[in-house]
Formats: structure tokens, C-alpha cells, sequence
């Protein structure tokens, strides 16, 4: 079997990396991806053979909407000849809509509730999957057909940290014992990202008032932003220029503080201290883990507030409920693409 997976994001290749080595055991993969984030670099980190295609047309909505159908096309182009008998991505509003024009199967899963790319993605995918969580109403109010849907157990985070957790354990133990200071990676807000109508920069001043009392690793979301926390008022911040793996920040992060966002609900299940800032609506996924207790919301959060909340906290163990709906949800997954 032909398997084409479509990694728009930097999220999605440490969500299928696992099943990509997994499938390539006994089937052919192609990867493909654009230049946003740090997806090019973890493709790089992880060993895997990809073609960059298209490019991210930034934040704006008209952008967006001129460059989805020269995406689509630049895909099809590549993929014509390739024999591919299923896609698979995970928001790639892109995938679906290229294997409808190509006649082949296509799974599209998300948990994004608010994205607009949903709508030509769940009218083109041969099936949808989403968390269990997600209801068909919201679903159906961007015309996903309810008999194409199918509800994985959990979250999607769930589906690749049930892999990692044993061996992130064991480096946090090693790790601890190395520091002088207390380690807080932060995940700024989503400036490119359709969905999000909230602030920039809003947590300057909590990074300038942390910054003298622990070790601040900020992990930008593009170069752009990467050079703003590169100016000379955030001297002794570490900025990261460059992909890490979540097997790389776990071990080593005390305290998580994200402006949403995959990472963010990653370290949360992972049972690391974690602070979401998001300063829009939250997604469903995001009250899922809330109600569960994963990770605390504090949108006006204070360099006070988090020096505090630091002190008071400690890691727990990963969410094992979460993290066994994990193994089922990626088992559920696999079996979906290997239907004949």
C-alpha cells in the first residue's frame, strides 16, 4: 500500500512519527510538507525523507484563500504518478481535497472546532476523525456529513506521548539533579494562525519579570517571532532558533506556560506544572483537559503569579487515562488506514 501523509505543521510530525515508522515497516510512505514553524527541521531531526511543497501564505484570510488552490494543485502535480492508494493528515485542509481529485481515499482528522479550512476538508475526506469529545453539531455546522465520522478515545496528543512516556520519565530523573535554576519553556501566541483573534506580545512583561529568577526557554513560532524575543531587553532568555523534540523539552521543562496550542496540551498530559495563557476562545480539547484537571488557565497571568505558582507546584505522573485512550485511539487510527 501507497500511504501519503501531509505534515503541514510542526504538531503533526511528532503526532505521526511513530505510525510513519510503523507503516513504512510494510508499506511505501510519501511525506510531504511546507515551510511553516519548525516542520522542516523535526522532519530533518527524525531521519525522514519529505518534499517541501507549496508555502505558508501567512495570517492573513485573503492570503490564505489565493494560496489554498495553488497548494492543492502544486500536490497534485507531485502526486500524480505515485500510485497512492490513502491519505492522512491531521488539519491539512489541503489532503482531502487533493485525493478527492485524485479518486483516492483520504482520513482527515482534527480537533480545531474554529478552523474554516474544516469545511472543503470534511466535504472532500472519505472519513473524519475526531476526539470523542467533539460533537456532531459543531461538526455538522461546517458540513461534515455525520456517517464520515468516527470518534477516537482521548485527545490527539494522546495518540504518539503513550509511546514516549516510559522513556521521558527516566531522563527527567537524570536531568533534575543538573540544574542551579528552576526551567520554564514558554510557547508565545499564534501570530500566522487563522483561528486566532487575541493580542500580541501580550506576555512581554511576564518573560521580563520571570527572567532574572529562573531559566526561560522560549520556543517561537516562526522566525518572525523568533527575532522579536531576540532584541536586547530579553537578554538571558535562551531563544530557540531551532526544532526540539518534545523527548528533548520534557525531561528538562519545571514549569510550561503556552498561549495555547498543541505543546501546550502536550506537557499537560505529560503531568509537567502547565499554564495556558490563550487569550481567545479555548478550543473544546482545551475544557476537555481543563475539566480533567491537566493544566490550569490563567490568560492575565503575572510574572508574580507564576513565580508563585511554580514554587507550589510538582510534576505528577502522565495521565494514564489519557494516555491508554492514546494507545487505543493510535491502534483505531492505523486500522482505519489499512482498511481495504
Amino acid at each position: 500500500m501507497n500511504i501519503w501523509f501531509d505534515l503541514s505543521n510542526s504538531p503533526h510530525i511528532n503526532m505521526f512519527a511513530a505510525m510513519i515508522r510503523d507503516l513504512e515497516r510494510e508499506h511505501e510512505v510519501v511525506i510531504t510538507c511546507r515551510p511553516l514553524a519548525n516542520t522542516i527541521d523535526l522532519l530533518e531531526l527524525h531521519g525522514f525523507k519529505y518534499k517541501v511543497v507549496g508555502v505558508h501564505y501567512g495570517g492573513k484570510l485573503t492570503a490564505k484563500l489565493f494560496g489554498f488552490p495553488v497548494r492543492v494543485l502544486q500536490l497534485v502535480k507531485f502526486l500524480l504518478g505515485k500510485r497512492i492508494d490513502i491519505a492522512i493528515s491531521q488539519s491539512s485542509f489541503h489532503s482531502p481535497v487533493v485525493a478527492r481529485l485524485l479518486g483516492i481515499r483520504s482520513i482527515y482528522m482534527n480537533d480545531n472546532e474554529h478552523a474554516m479550512g474544516n469545511i472543503p476538508a470534511f466535504i472532500c475526506a472519505t472519513k473524519i476523525m475526531v476526539p470523542e469529545f467533539l460533537g456532531i453539531e459543531k461538526l455538522k455546522k461546517q458540513w461534515a456529513n455525520p456517517k464520515k465520522v468516527v470518534h477516537y478515545p482521548g485527545v490527539k496528543e494522546g495518540t504518539y506521548l503513550w509511546e514516549l512516556q516510559g522513556r521521558l520519565q527516566s531522563q527527567t530523573k537524570a536531568t533534575a539533579a543538573a540544574k542551579s535554576k528552576p526551567v520554564v519553556y514558554v510557547r508565545p501566541e499564534p501570530w500566522s494562525a487563522q483561528y486566532y483573534t487575541g493580542s500580541r506580545n501580550f506576555m512581554d512583561d511576564l518573560l521580563l519579570g520571570m527572567k532574572d529568577h529562573v531559566s526561560i526557554v522560549l520556543l517561537p513560532r516562526g522566525k518572525e517571532q523568533g527575532v522579536h524575543y531576540q532584541q536586547p531587553n530579553f537578554n538571558g532568555i535562551r531563544v530557540v532558533t531551532s526544532a526540539l523534540d518534545i523527548a528533548a523539552i520534557a525531561p528538562d521543562c519545571d514549569l510550561f506556560i503556552g498561549a495555547g496550542g498543541t505543546m501546550t496540551r502536550e506537557m499537560a498530559v505529560l503531568g509537567i506544572p502547565t499554564i495556558s495563557v490563550y487569550q481567545d476562545e479555548l478550543l473544546d480539547v482545551d475544557r476537555h483537559l481543563l475539566d480533567a484537571g491537566a493544566f490550569s488557565h490563567r490568560p492575565d497571568l503575572t510574572a508574580a503569579q507564576a513565580l508563585e505558582f511554580l514554587a507550589a507546584a510538582s510534576q505528577r505522573p502522565p495521565n494514564r487515562d489519557l494516555l491508554n485512550k492514546g494507545k487505543a485511539a493510535y491502534d483505531l487510527v492505523k486500522s482505519k488506514i489499512l482498511e481495504s
